[in-house]
This record gives C-alpha cells, sequence and structure tokens, in this order.
C-alpha cells in the first residue's frame, strides 16, 4: 500500500509543482503587461488613433463630412507637384543612403584601426546633430547665397557666380547637408556593430595568412548585416527630417530639385486641402513600410 501511495504522491507533486509555476509566470506577465500598459496606452492615443483617422480622411472631403471614395487618390496620383515632390524624395534617398552608409562604415574601419579607444572622438562625431538647425540654416545662407561666402571666393579665382539655393545646385547642397549631419551618429552604430564581433576570429583569420581585404570581406561584413539593417532604416527615416533645413534656407516653394514630399504636405496643410493631404499621408506610410520591411527581416535574422 505504501508504495502505491508513493506512486501516486509523485504524479500529483509533479502536478501542483507545474501549477505553481505557471502562477508564478503568469503572475510575472501580468505584472510586464501592467508596467507596459502606460506605454501602450500612449501609442494608441497618439499614434494609431490619429493614423487611423487620417485613413478616413483620405476618403472623405476636406471637412471630413462626405464619403468620396478614391477621388482623393486619383486626384494626388494626377497631380505633378505630388508626382514631382515623389520623385525628388525618392532620388534623394537613392542618392544619399547608399552614400551615407559607405562614407560612415570607411570612416568606422580607420577610427577602429588608429584609435581603439577614440571615445572622445566617436563624441565630438555627434556635435553636428546637436547644432541647432536654424544656426546650420543662417551657416548655409552666409554660405551659399549669390553674395555668399563660396561665392565669393569662386570670384576670386575667376569662377562666375553660381546660384546654389535657387539652381540644381541646391540638390547637391541638401545632399551635403544631409551626410554632415547624419554621418557621425552612423559611424557610431557601426563601431558598435565592430565592437560586437569577437576578436578571436581576426586573430585566427590573421593566423592563416589572410590580408585585411579578406578578413574584411570574410570576417567584418558578413557579421554585420543586424547593424547594417539597423543603420539603414534609421537613415531613411532620417531623410525626411532634412526637410527643416530646406524649408528654412528656401522656403514653402524652393528650386524644383529640392521640392520634397514634406514640401507639398506643408502647402497642401496650409491650404487646409486635408483630404489629399491624408490620402498622400496613407501612400507614403504603405510605401515606407514596404521599403522598411526587408531591412527588418535583416534586422531579426542578425541578431538571432
Amino acid at each position: 500500500m505504501k508504495s502505491k501511495r508513493k506512486r501516486f504522491a509523485r504524479p500529483i507533486e509533479k502536478l501542483h509543482f507545474k501549477k505553481n509555476t505557471f502562477r508564478r509566470k503568469g503572475k510575472k506577465a501580468f505584472q510586464a503587461w501592467m508596467f507596459l500598459l502606460p506605454s501602450l496606452i500612449g501609442i494608441g492615443v497618439f499614434l494609431f488613433v490619429p493614423f487611423g483617422e487620417t485613413i478616413r480622411r483620405s476618403f472623405t472631403n476636406p471637412l471630413g463630412t462626405k464619403f468620396l471614395g478614391m477621388k482623393n487618390y486619383q486626384s494626388i496620383f494626377s497631380n505633378n507637384a505630388f508626382r514631382l515632390a515623389v520623385a525628388n524624395t525618392v532620388r534623394f534617398i537613392l542618392v544619399c543612403i547608399p552614400l551615407l552608409l559607405v562614407t560612415s562604415l570607411i570612416f568606422a574601419l580607420l577610427i577602429r584601426k588608429i584609435l581603439p579607444k577614440g571615445e572622445k572622438l566617436q563624441t565630438t562625431c555627434l556635435l553636428p546633430m546637436a547644432i541647432p538647425v536654424a544656426s546650420i540654416s543662417l551657416l548655409w545662407k552666409a554660405l551659399f547665397t549669390q553674395n555668399g561666402i563660396l561665392n565669393n571666393l569662386l570670384s576670386f579665382w575667376g569662377v562666375p557666380e553660381i546660384s546654389f539655393l535657387d539652381s540644381s545646385a541646391a540638390f547637391g547642397v541638401l545632399v551635403g547637408t544631409y551626410l554632415w549631419r547624419n554621418i557621425g551618429y552612423d559611424m557610431i552604430l557601426w563601431l558598435a556593430g565592430l565592437d560586437a564581433i569577437p576578436a578571436s576570429m581576426y586573430e585566427a583569420a590573421e593566423v592563416d595568412g589572410a590580408n585585411s581585404w579578406q578578413i574584411f570581406w570574410k570576417i567584418t561584413l558578413p557579421n554585420l548585416p543586424s547593424t547594417m539593417g539597423l543603420i539603414t532604416i534609421l537613415s531613411i527615416l532620417n531623410t525626411f527630417k532634412v526637410y527643416r533645413e530646406a524649408y528654412l534656407v528656401a522656403g514653402n516653394y524652393p528650386d524644383d530639385s529640392i521640392y520634397l514630399l514634406q514640401h507639398l504636405f506643408n502647402n497642401w496643410f496650409s491650404s487646409l486641402d486635408l483630404g489629399r493631404l491624408s490620402a498622400a499621408a496613407v501612400v507614403v506610410a504603405l510605401a515606407l513600410l514596404l521599403v522598411i520591411l526587408p531591412f527588418l527581416k535583416m534586422l531579426r535574422e542578425g541578431s538571432e
């Protein structure tokens, strides 16, 4: 009888243990969700609710009182200003992102080789992001206007004046501004990714006689996919922030080469054309999501 009781007692003890474990896990999960609840409410109220209202207004008149179907979407795709802004924004992203990724990675590799513990230099690289946009705009005006510093230097060498902010050259100025502000930040992210690569892999490669080029292609680059995905996503999102400099330097209606989606959105908002503004916002959000999804996958796979 005692042996039978012991035999039945063990499964009962295991069952109680599993129940207690499940309760503890459930309690911890409940506490975690309670801590997250204020943030989730904030995200819902300030992000998802406004975006839901934007989607609704994309199918209505500017007052949001009359359903128009797909008329707002048809209107934006047939609008010349929208097509120009989309073309310029896509061109800006396609030019800036590869330049920024390659340049910041080169600088990161150089700093890692020359200054293995360059913490002070890394801090200095973030200074362009700390400078107020208004100050940068004043500096850019002093440099690139028709009577600015750069044109005075060019005239000294006999080069005719160039209207940097009122011609196609404005696109180059905007690209340079974006690179200058973001290259230090991206470089620090690359350095964080480089630091995560085990030093033993480099030591083994050197023992096997691999040169610097082989080490970069066979060890460094294959170990940076998650870092590359993160930097690409952040860099794409940061391209939409360059509007501040373009707006303060060139105003609502700059040269056609730097007329971006943000200019268009600002002008439609000023004229209270909320129907088309909402439709354009939905289209841009979906396009951004489709562009960013592959890099999110790269980020997730690299972290596994």
